[in-house]
C-alpha cells in the first residue's frame, strides 16, 4: 500500500482525496500556495508545503516544485485530482521517472487519449461508436475537403486534435465558409494548445451530454459505473450532473458501457477515467475521454455505493478492483449542482470573505465543499467553491430534495449562484429530465 501522498491540487477535490487517504491509512502531504494555507485540507494533512505565490502558474502548475515537496517528504505517490496538471502527460512521466507513483494513468495513456484524433481511432478498434467525420487529420488538399464535408453532410464542426474543454472548436454551416474556418481553427489551436492539428465531425444539433464513468486496474480489469447526464451546460462548462441519465434504457447502459469497459482493457487504462458521448436519437457518438477524476463524481457513487478516489489509491497501490461488473448496481438517482462564487446574473466571478455558512442536511443530502465561516475566498482560481448532491430511490426525490437543501443553504459575504441553480431545479423542461447541451443557454439568453 502507498503510505504517503502528495495533494497536488487545492479545494473540494484536495479535501477529498485527503479523506479518502485517511480511510485508508495513508499518511497526506498538502502542497499549496501562498493564497491557500488556510484551506481545510491543508489544516488536516499531516505535512504541507508551500510551493510558489498564487498564480496557478507560479504554484500549482509548476512541476518540479510538486516533485520536490514530495522529495523532501519522503511521499511515495503523488494525485493531481482533476485540472491543473491531471491530464499533463509530461507531468504524470516526470512523476514516474522520479521515483514516485502517479495515481492516474500512464503517461503514453493520456498523451493517446489527449490527442483526439489517435483517441478516435482507437475507440474505433474497441467497437465505440463515434460521430461520423473525416477520419483522421485535415490536410491542405482543398478539393478533398470540401468532398469530405459533403460526404459528412452540413452542418460539420471543426475540432482541434490537442483541444479540450470546450475550446479550439467552430461550427461550419455552409461549404462557403468551410475553408475559411478551417484556417482560423488550425492557427488558433497553434496558438492555444501548440498543436495546428485539426480534423472533422458531424456537428449534432441537439444532443445531450452523456458520459460513462470507468475503472479499469493494473490487471486486465475493467467495468463500468453507468453513467452520468451533464447536458445542463453554460459556455461548455457543466452546471447539473446527474446519474443516472434520464431516458437510458438498461440494455443500451449495458451495451455502451461494456464497450468503454473493454476500450480500457484494450489500450491498457490504469485508474479512473470517463468516457463523454453526444446522445441524440437514440445514438450514442464517441467525442473523449477524461483520462482522470471528474468534478461530477460523487453522483455516480451515490448510485453506485463505489468510492471512486479510495478506489485510485488501491489500483495505484497494486491492488485489484475490488469489484467485478456484476456488483454494480444502480440504487436510485443522484442530482449534483455545483456552487460557484459569481454573480447569478452575470456570471462575474465574487471572491471574498464568507460572513456566514449554513450547509444543508438530512436524508440523502451530501455536501463536498473546502469552504467555512470566516473563509477568504481568492480571486486567482476557478470560481466553484462546492458541490450540492442528493439522492433518492426516484429522479422525483432526488429533485425534490435539492430544492430543499438550494433554499436551506447559506453563504453570506460573497454571491453565488444557488438563485440560479433554484431557477434550473424548478424548470419545467429539467423537471422532465433529457434536456439538450444548449437548452440551458437558450433559457438564459445566452
Amino acid at each position: 500500500m502507498i503510505d504517503k501522498v502528495v495533494i497536488a491540487n487545492r479545494g473540494e477535490i484536495a479535501l477529498r482525496i485527503l479523506r479518502a487517504c485517511r480511510e485508508l491509512g495513508i499518511k497526506t502531504v498538502a502542497v499549496h500556495s501562498d493564497a491557500d494555507h488556510d484551506l481545510m485540507h491543508v489544516q488536516f494533512a499531516d505535512e504541507t508545503v508551500c510551493i510558489g505565490p498564487a498564480p496557478s502558474t507560479d504554484s500549482y502548475l509548476q512541476i518540479p516544485a510538486i516533485i520536490s515537496a514530495a522529495e523532501v517528504t519522503d511521499a511515495t505517490a503523488i494525485h493531481p485530482g482533476y485540472g491543473f496538471l491531471s491530464e499533463n502527460a509530461d507531468f504524470a512521466e516526470r512523476v514516474e521517472q522520479s521515483g514516485f507513483t502517479f495515481i492516474g494513468p500512464k503517461a503514453d495513456t493520456i498523451r493517446m487519449m489527449g490527442d483526439k484524433i489517435t483517441a478516435i481511432e482507437s475507440m474505433k478498434q474497441a467497437g465505440v461508436p463515434t460521430v461520423p467525420g473525416s477520419d483522421g487529420a485535415l490536410g491542405d488538399d482543398k478539393e478533398k475537403i470540401l468532398e469530405t464535408a459533403a460526404r459528412i453532410g452540413y452542418p460539420v464542426i471543426i475540432k482541434a486534435a490537442g483541444g479540450g474543454g470546450g475550446r479550439g472548436m467552430r461550427v461550419v454551416h455552409t461549404e462557403a465558409t468551410l475553408l475559411n474556418s478551417i484556417s482560423l481553427t488550425k492557427t488558433e489551436a497553434g496558438t492555444a494548445f501548440g498543436n495546428p492539428t485539426v480534423y472533422m465531425e458531424k456537428y449534432l444539433e441537439n444532443p445531450r451530454h452523456v458520459e460513462f464513468q470507468v475503472i479499469s486496474d493494473n490487471h486486465g480489469n475493467a467495468i463500468h459505473l453507468c453513467e452520468r447526464d451533464c447536458s445542463m451546460q453554460r459556455r461548455h462548462q457543466k452546471v447539473v450532473e446527474e446519474a443516472p441519465a434520464p431516458g437510458i434504457t438498461e440494455e443500451l447502459r449495458t451495451k455502451i458501457g461494456e464497450r468503454c469497459a473493454e476500450a480500457c482493457r484494450q489500450i491498457g487504462y490504469r485508474g479512473a477515467g470517463t468516457f463523454e458521448f453526444l446522445y441524440e436519437n437514440g445514438e450514442f457518438y464517441f467525442i473523449e475521454m477524461n483520462t482522470r477524476v471528474q468534478v461530477e463524481h460523487p453522483v455516480t457513487e451515490m448510485i453506485t455505493g463505489v468510492d471512486i478516489v479510495k478506489e485510485q489509491l488501491l489500483i495505484a497501490s497494486g491492488e485489484k478492483l475490488s469489484y467485478k461488473q456484476e456488483d454494480i448496481k444502480i440504487n436510485g438517482h443522484a442530482i449534483e449542482c455545483r456552487i460557484n462564487a459569481e454573480d447569478s446574473k452575470t456570471f462575474f466571478p465574487s471572491p471574498g470573505r464568507i460572513t456566514q455558512l449554513h450547509f444543508p442536511g438530512g436524508a440523502g443530502v451530501r455536501v463536498d465543499s473546502h469552504i467555512y465561516n470566516g473563509y477568504m475566498v481568492p480571486p486567482h482560481y476557478d470560481s466553484m467553491i462546492g458541490k450540492l448532491i442528493t439522492h433518492g430511490n426516484s429522479r422525483d426525490t432526488a429533485l425534490r430534495r435539492m430544492k430543499i437543501a438550494l433554499s436551506e443553504m447559506v453563504v453570506d459575504g460573497i454571491k453565488t449562484n444557488i438563485p440560479l441553480q433554484q431557477e434550473i431545479m424548478d424548470d419545467g423542461a429539467f423537471a422532465a429530465g433529457g434536456a439538450n447541451i444548449h437548452y440551458l443557454e437558450k433559457k438564459l439568453g445566452i
